[in-house]
């Protein structure tokens, strides 16, 4: 059976030319680039290179560049970071009620410590009104975290805005920017942020590398003692391999991606127009046109999101339901109840992720499965044939 992968934003392949790139730095080039012989040089300057790089995808300066193990490391260092270096200014972090739990559950544990969390809402797309940041901020408030585009709906904020609202109340500003770099167009000075947060998985390059941009200036305190690495701000010996091959996936995307935006955005298009045609009740999420390229995000009424990946799976097709790091918990997704979607229909949530590999015939094999699958739960589902009979009754 041939598999239909479609949870890219869960974690994409890793490029061909990325592996090429890494191979060399588990076999030749082993050295501790903290080392001052040759054997360390080298790779020291592997790293060096990379480091440019990742900062020519997001516009920023190289020393400018943190390498870290994920985005949820980059993220915890923003807020630890900036929470512990600046909390003589103030304890108050303003945050929205969408963002990932690598946001929400490190909001939570600085709120243990004596922060003032304040979590915003969104609209009914996931949306962030900037005027609701700007009268949120106070003389208490020492950073600003919203995300970039969210993972589960696909819908990207507007962060340029917020970026200037906190610079003009002399307020730090975080993006966590994980989905969005290498997928979109991510130029720190664009959105005027002081720090951001990418992951090389989300743009075909290995797992286990990511990196924190901290404008020049900006203080912050280190989550780990120990070395001098990454310039005293994250200790710890570096992932070579990874770090080299987050350096080539960050240039590969940044050379192509426009061709990626237009192939995704067309795979996006035919399945959004025709999937309303072939399944009745179902209901988009998201912004419609605000929204990442490559991401529909759905509520399929009256059955649980799990059946059908589980019925999806079987058939070699696989996705998620809401984000990477809830489909296994059985929740219902945060995002979509801050949306003001009811619980039984974000239940039923589908999020279909394309990337450079997906085709036009992966969408016509979900389209000849996922029907029946629906049709299958429907019948299963006393939520369904209770909601049917009240309508045939309304006609009639």
């Amino acid at each position: 059976m041939s598999v239909v992968y479609l949870d890219h934003v869960a974690g994409t392949p890793l490029h061909p030319k990325v592996f090429e790139a890494m191979v060399p730095y588990f076999r030749e080039f082993y050295g501790n680039p903290s080392s001052i012989h040759d054997g360390g040089e080298k790779v020291r300057q592997a790293i060096d290179a990379a480091r440019t790089k990742v900062a020519r995808l997001i516009g920023s300066q190289e020393e400018e560049v943190y390498f870290t193990s994920c985005g949820t490391e980059a993220n915890n260092l923003a807020l630890k970071g900036i929470a512990w270096a600046q909390q003589t200014r103030g304890k108050e972090i303003i945050i929205s009620s969408i963002e990932h739990f690598s946001i929400m559950h490190t909001a939570n544990a600085l709120e243990r410590a004596g922060f003032q969390i304040v979590r915003l809402p969104v609209d009914q797309y996931g949306l962030m009104d900037p005027g609701a940041v700007e009268k949120a901020i106070t003389s208490q408030t020492i950073l600003v975290s919203i995300m970039h585009a969210n993972p589960e709906v696909g819908t990207i904020e507007p962060i340029a805005e917020i970026g200037k609202i906190a610079r003009a109340k002399n307020v730090l500003f975080h993006t966590d920017a994980v989905v969005s770099a290498g997928t979109i167009p991510v130029e720190v000075q664009e959105l005027n942020v002081d720090l951001l947060s990418l992951a090389a998985n989300q743009f075909y390059g290995p797992k286990g590398a990511g990196a924190l941009f901290v404008r020049k200036g900006v203080r912050i305190l280190p989550l780990l003692d120990g070395g001098i690495q990454e310039r005293g701000l994250r200790a710890g010996t570096e992932n070579v391999p990874a770090i080299v091959g987050m350096g080539v996936a960050a240039d590969l995307a940044r050379e192509e991606l426009p061709q990626r935006m237009d192939y995704l955005r067309l795979l996006q298009k035919k399945l959004t127009a025709e999937l309303p045609k072939r399944i009745p009740y179902l209901r988009f999420l998201g912004h419609p046109t605000q929204r990442l390229p490559g991401n529909v995000s759905v509520a399929v009424e009256f059955i649980e999101g799990e059946a059908m990946l589980l019925f999806m799976d079987m058939e070699g097709i696989q996705l998620s339901s809401g984000s990477a790091c809830i489909s296994r918990s059985l929740k219902v997704s945060h995002v979509m109840l801050a949306m003001g979607v009811d619980a039984a229909t974000a239940q039923g949530s589908l999020l279909f992720s394309f990337g450079m590999q997906s085709k036009e015939e992966d969408i016509d094999r979900v389209l000849e499965v996922l029907p029946p699958v629906v049709e299958r739960l429907r019948n299963m589902s006393p939520v369904y044939r209770k909601a049917m009979a009240k309508k045939t009754e309304a006609l009639g």
